[in-house]
Formats: C-alpha cells, sequence, structure tokens
C-alpha cells in the first residue's frame, strides 16, 4: 500500500470512528475540548506510526487507546503539578489498569453510552441553537469547520468561532458528562431531537443559496437519529423523528426536474421514491405504536407522511385520515 492510499485509509477510518473516539476520551477528561484535542493527538501518532508499523487490526481500537493514553497522562500531568494524593493517586492507578484492559477488550463496552452523552453535552440548552449544530456536526459528524461552513453558507471562520465558543461555554458552565434521568432527559432530549431535525431540514429544504436540497446534511441527520433511535430505544418521540426523515428523504430523487426545479408533492412520480427508506419509516412507526403511548408532534407528522407515503398515486391519499 502506498503512501496516498495509506493516508486515505486513515482518513477513512477516522471519518468512522472520530465521534466514538472523542466520546470514549470525554468520559476520562470530563472535558470536550480536551477529548477532540487528545484524539486529534491520536489521529498524529497513526499518521506518524502506521507508514512504518502498518494498519493495526483494530484501527479503531488502536486511535481509541492512543487517545485515553494520552487522558491519562494529562490526568497525571495534573496530578503532579496539583500534588495530589489518596483518592484521585488510586483513581488515575485504575484509570490506567482499565486503559490497559481496554486495548484487549477492544474498547467497545460502554461506548453506546459515551455516544449518547457526548450527544446530550453537544446539544445541551446552555448552548445557542447554531453552537448547538455546528458542534453536533463537528463531534458527531465528523465534518470539519470548513464543511460544515459551505453547508450552511457562513465562512469557515464563524464556524469554528460558534465551536471554540460552545466548548468554552460547555467548560465554564461544567456541563457534566452523563446522561439525564427522568423529566430533566425528556426536556433534554427534546434539544437533540430540534438539532438534528434542524439539520435534516436545511438539507431537505436549504434557506439560503442556489441549491434549494443539500442530501448531504439529511444522510448526516439521518445517521444520527438512527444512532439515537439505537439507544434511547423506549423513546417514542426518538422513533418518530426517524420515522418523519425516512419519509421525507426518501421523496429526494423525484422532488427535482431536470432542471433542478422544484416539483410538489402531488405532481411526483412515485416510482421514484426510495422503497428501502419507506420501509424504514414504517418500521420506525411500529416502533412508536409498539410502546403504547399518545404519539408526539414527530410522530404525528410522521403519520401524515406515512398516509402519503402508502397512497400509489395523489388521488389515493387517505385526506380522512390525515385530517
Amino acid at each position: 500500500m502506498d503512501r496516498v492510499d495509506l493516508h486515505q485509509r486513515i482518513e477513512a477510518v477516522w471519518r468512522i470512528e472520530a465521534a466514538r473516539i472523542v466520546a470514549g476520551v470525554a468520559r476520562y477528561a470530563r472535558d470536550v475540548g480536551v477529548a477532540e484535542e487528545l484524539a486529534q493527538d491520536a489521529l498524529v501518532a497513526a499518521l506518524a506510526q502506521w507508514p512504518r508499523a502498518g494498519v493495526p487490526r483494530n484501527p479503531g481500537a488502536w486511535l481509541m487507546t492512543a487517545a485515553k493514553r494520552r487522558a491519562i497522562d494529562r490526568l497525571r500531568h495534573a496530578e503532579r503539578a496539583a500534588r495530589v494524593h489518596g483518592e484521585l493517586g488510586r483513581e488515575l492507578d485504575a484509570l490506567h489498569a482499565v486503559a490497559q484492559a481496554d486495548l484487549e477488550l477492544r474498547l467497545d463496552d460502554d461506548i453506546g453510552d459515551d455516544l449518547l452523552r457526548l450527544m446530550f453535552v453537544a446539544c445541551h440548552p446552555v448552548l445557542a441553537r447554531p453552537s448547538r449544530v455546528a458542534l453536533t456536526l463537528r463531534l458527531l459528524g465528523g465534518l470539519t469547520t470548513e464543511e460544515i461552513g459551505r453547508a450552511f453558507l457562513t465562512s469557515e471562520a464563524a464556524i469554528a468561532q460558534r465551536i471554540v465558543r460552545a466548548k468554552r461555554t460547555l467548560a465554564e458552565k461544567k456541563i457534566p458528562f452523563e446522561i439525564p434521568h427522568g423529566d430533566v432527559l425528556q426536556a433534554r432530549l427534546g434539544s437533540i431531537l430540534q438539532v438534528v431535525y434542524l439539520i435534516f431540514n436545511e438539507g431537505y429544504t436549504a434557506t439560503e443559496g442556489a441549491d434549494w436540497m443539500r442530501p448531504e446534511l439529511c444522510d448526516e441527520a439521518l445517521r444520527l437519529g438512527r444512532i439515537l433511535a439505537d439507544l434511547l430505544r423506549g423513546e417514542p418521540e426518538v422513533h418518530g423523528l426517524i420515522a418523519l426523515m425516512e419519509f421525507q428523504a426518501s421523496r429526494t430523487s423525484a422532488r427535482a426536474g431536470p432542471q433542478g426545479e422544484p416539483i410538489l408533492l402531488t405532481d411526483q412520480d412515485r416510482a421514484l421514491w426510495d422503497e428501502a427508506l419507506l420501509n424504514r419509516g414504517f418500521a420506525a412507526l411500529d416502533r412508536v405504536d409498539a410502546l403504547g403511548v399518545l404519539p408526539g408532534p414527530f410522530a404525528l407528522q410522521a403519520g401524515i407522511a406515512a398516509c402519503h407515503a402508502r397512497a400509489a398515486t395523489a388521488e389515493a391519499t387517505d385526506w380522512t385520515r390525515i385530517s
């Protein structure tokens, strides 16, 4: 494998694993900004070592281990600087032992909870909505500041400032890296769903620019929504949101004509609707029904979209059920 191919492979691994690594390291560092720095340090180490030693059998686990070891080293330096002893020292030794074991256990034990914690931190209400969107796409989407800026027609510098301010705010407010419970979870979950749907809507019907659809943003929102639905299987509105996005995304190929002109729902060629996405939407709605609770706003909107999805023609739409 030549150097160009190797770097492309490392880049592909990083794109897939970045959110997992940042989430895992944040459990140790308790700071999103620091966790991202340590994850980047691990990537730099991979770029230096893998060309010589070869790509490891589990590159994601290698990166996770490297980042966590840096987190532990950082804690040890802080301990020495502050001359902290006793319990903190024992905790650091325990963390070191865990990090060593992680290499053998592939470091996957708590990754689901770690990703969920990272979602709740990135979408915390203490941040302004534009900052939540930028931080979510950066940490969980793995997009660069340039890519985020291009998607929202904002300069890279402005996006970078939003992200820096968001990290600073989280650190200053001492936002805990944890999953809330009970009523707090319900309140905070709404913030996450709003951010994911905002990302999707910006892709589905762009608010600015010459292109009125940005499918890559829809894809990113769907990916985040599917992760969330897998992690919070007992939350009906999560499944309602993913159902709504699946139904809407299924119509992408039919929404524009040859010259890019928009085609209204009633005039679309329904044969172009993506059957796989439609089936995903129906399955998500089935999960909402199985939970046996009254549907929330996202699930209700998904129910309306399902009525359109079931109709072979616009004339066959069940308008009575929609009403």
